[in-house]
């Protein structure tokens, strides 16, 4: 194992973590509100994560390297698919927005990927700088995980659904947990209807 190698040569180890957020109803988020847009208040928790460097969403970085066509999702519609329990009748065969369209979602599952630096201490000391003397030494070696991802991973986990839930209950919201259900059951006829 990759943790295993790293820790006997005193290294440390980053990795890239992935979120799915299934079962998610279209419309969460804003298209026209910068602050509420759905993919960059989950791009932020993200980052707030210690150690994380990168997010991505869908496809991520990869779309800049493929045409138009490569890309965007098709958009389908099949009104069988309402007696199967969907919530609506249109889908798409692939999910390279990740879920999220123009700062919302889409109905698709929702797929960040976040990716984490290796841990700074080392048991094989860094070289640096003694900013007393301006002289080179090496860094003090302190007790360090190899592998900090696993741990990261449930932080991650718990600061993207604490934003969708606020995006959630910014559209779905009320005073009772009855009215947010009328509220999401209304929406789902709603869409199901449309």
């Amino acid at each position: 194992m990759a943790i295993d190698v790293a820790k006997a040569a005193g290294d440390t180890l980053g990795g890239v973590i992935e979120i799915q957020v299934l079962g998610c109803p279209p419309g969460l988020g804003s298209h026209v509100h910068w602050d509420r847009k759905l993919d960059a208040r989950l791009s932020m928790a993200l980052m707030s994560i210690q150690a994380i460097k990168g997010v991505e969403v869908g496809l991520g970085f990869a779309v800049a390297d493929r045409p138009g066509s490569a890309v965007h999702d098709e958009i389908f519609y099949d009104i069988a698919r309402l007696d199967a329990g969907a919530l609506s009748p249109i889908y798409r065969t692939t999910n390279n927005a990740g879920g999220i369209e123009g700062g919302m979602s889409n109905g698709e599952p929702i797929v960040l990927r976040a990716a984490m630096k290796p841990i700074p201490t080392l048991y094989k000391p860094l070289r640096s700088v003694d900013m007393r003397t301006h002289e080179p030494f090496e860094a003090a070696v302190e007790r360090s995980d190899t592998c900090a991802v696993p741990a990261a991973l449930v932080v991650a986990e718990a600061v993207v659904a604490i934003e969708v839930a606020t995006a959630f209950l910014e559209k779905f919201g009320g005073d009772s947990l009855t009215e947010i259900r009328r509220n999401f059951r209304g929406y789902c006829e709603q869409v199901r209807n449309a």
